[in-house]
Order: C-alpha cells, then sequence, then structure tokens
C-alpha cells in the first residue's frame, strides 16, 4: 500500500500561506500521513502580486514536495484535469480538494486518507486546527530576524504595553468596492484601548506606513511606525513584532489574524480587537468560523 500523504498547494501572501498550512499539518497529523508542500504550483502564475513561499523562517514541519507530487511535467493541465474530474467524486472520496467556497467546511476535519490527497485552498478560521493548536503554535514559531532594526524594535515592544495596530490597504479610498477597514473602526478601537490601558504605546503595521501615519489620530509620543520591513520577503519580520505585543487592534486581513492569534497568551485582561464583520462594506472578513468569539468585534 503506497504511504499516505497531504500534498498542500501553498498560496498567497503570508497570511494565507499559514492558513493553509495549519489545515493540511492537522489533516496529515490525524490520519497518520506525511506533510508535503508545493511551494511552486501556487505562485508561478501569479501575474498581480507576484507572492512567493514565505514559510522559510517558521520551523515548519513537512518536506518539499518532488517533481511527481508537483504533477510535473505539464502540471497545469495535469492539475486542471485532476480538479475537475475529482470534483464530481463524493468529498470522502477525491484525491484533489481544492476549496470550493470561503466558509467553513466541516468535512476536511473527518476526511480519511488511503494515499495520496492533494489539497488546495486557504481553509481560514481556527477551527480547522483548533485541536492541535500547540502543535501549530511550536510550528509558527518564528526564526529572528538579526538586523538591528528588528532587535532594536523588539526590545521596544518588550518594555511597553504595547498594542500592536495593523492597518491593510486594499483599495484605494475612491474605489467603489473599498473593502478596507474604516477610519471610523480605527477611532473606536483606539478610544477602547484608552479606556481600558494606562500609558499605551501603539505599534503601527501597515503596507502603507505614511498613508497609515496621516490617518491614524495618535499621539507622537504614544507611536511608532514600523517602516522597516515592507517587503514581502520581511513580512516574517512585521508577524514577529505584532505577535510580541500585548494588545491588538486588527485589520481584516489574514495577516492580522495571524498578528492576533499568535499574540494570544493566557492573561484574562488581554485586548484583542477585530473589526465586526457586520460593520464592514465587503464580506470575506464574514466568513462563518474566522473570528474566534473571545475577540473584541468593534
Amino acid at each position: 500500500m503506497a504511504a499516505k500523504s497531504v500534498i498542500l498547494t501553498l498560496k498567497g501572501g503570508l497570511g494565507n500561506q499559514l492558513f493553509g498550512y495549519a489545515a493540511a499539518r492537522r489533516l496529515a497529523l490525524v490520519n497518520d500521513a506525511e506533510l508535503v508542500l508545493d511551494t511552486e504550483a501556487g505562485f508561478k502564475r501569479d501575474k498581480t502580486y507576484r507572492r512567493q513561499f514565505n514559510l522559510s523562517p517558521f520551523a515548519i514541519a513537512g518536506r518539499m514536495a518532488t517533481r511527481a507530487e508537483k504533477l510535473q511535467p505539464f502540471d497545469s493541465i495535469r492539475r486542471s484535469w485532476l480538479r475537475s474530474s475529482e470534483a464530481r467524486k463524493p468529498f470522502d472520496q477525491r484525491r484533489y480538494i481544492r476549496q470550493a467556497f470561503g466558509e467553513f467546511d466541516p468535512r476536511l476535519l473527518t476526511l480519511k486518507i488511503h494515499d495520496q490527497l492533494w489539497l488546495e485552498g486557504v481553509w481560514a478560521g481556527e477551527g480547522y486546527f483548533v485541536d492541535i493548536a500547540d502543535v501549530i503554535r511550536r510550528d509558527f514559531t518564528i526564526t529572528p530576524p538579526s538586523d538591528v532594526n528588528n532587535l532594536t524594535m523588539m526590545d521596544s515592544i518588550r518594555t511597553a504595553t504595547s498594542v500592536g495596530l495593523h492597518v491593510r490597504f486594499f483599495s484605494s479610498e475612491n474605489e467603489s468596492d473599498n473593502r478596507n477597514a474604516s477610519l471610523d473602526y480605527y477611532h473606536r478601537a483606539i478610544a477602547h484601548i484608552a479606556v481600558h490601558l494606562e500609558n499605551p504605546h501603539f505599534y503601527v503595521f501597515s503596507d502603507q506606513p505614511e498613508k497609515a501615519a496621516s490617518l491614524l489620530p495618535l499621539d507622537r509620543q504614544k507611536v511608532t511606525y514600523v517602516r522597516h520591513n515592507l517587503t514581502d520577503e520581511m513580512a516574517y519580520a512585521d508577524l514577529w513584532l505584532m505577535s510580541a505585543c500585548l494588545h491588538i487592534i486588527a485589520a481584516n486581513s489574514t495577516f492580522s489574524w495571524w498578528g492576533a492569534w499568535l499574540a494570544e497568551r493566557q492573561e484574562s485582561q488581554q485586548l484583542i480587537i477585530v473589526p465586526d464583520p457586520d460593520k464592514l462594506r465587503h464580506g470575506h472578513w464574514s466568513l462563518e468560523g474566522l473570528l474566534p468569539e473571545r475577540w473584541t468585534k468593534l
């Protein structure tokens, strides 16, 4: 009998890759199967964002896929055929599973693997791995960056009543499908922090830090803008810093989600604030099961 394996097609930015990995790691673990990572197929046709595999700084399990496991040669044709042909089968009989929708899919939790299974999708939500949360936290231990800017910033975060605040700009303000969390959300979140914390210091993470600085109502003496990790290759360093903060104000992004989740500690007074899905204009943040009930929605 062939060895059992879960062959994960990683895709998207760092947050999406972490979600895909966590779901596949749990699926492999409960099936006593090998975890295999395809770090090419999900990125080579990404002409818009030019994302790349970003999990090397993490203590992840699994090995890199072979050419055969990457469905090479002619991988595009073979993958397309597998997707369509396997989609016609009952879920628990498929050899290739592509996430068909964003909502939480409990079928993945009880899936039994018999040989090779190709898995593709983001699989966003704690429900896909909550029963092995300790394993995921160990796997997502980050090898710290070694540059002076990041090490100095970490020293500052560890000595302050630190609040990691993430601003993600998906759209410009004048676009009809503006997907950014509203400025009103950040006003309310900052006010909430001011009521509950004494002398907080905000560390702002953003894909456009200068723009974020122009919009946020923060006292210059109480804020530090993290401006030195703007490339995709350094996204892990921002996550490393953000997850060290005592409290979090998240944006409506998967990167923010992981910053918040990895920052969680046992202290009952910790504040994890996220945008309320009911107050957003677009629905990707409102997926069932995405936001833990223990987080504060504003």
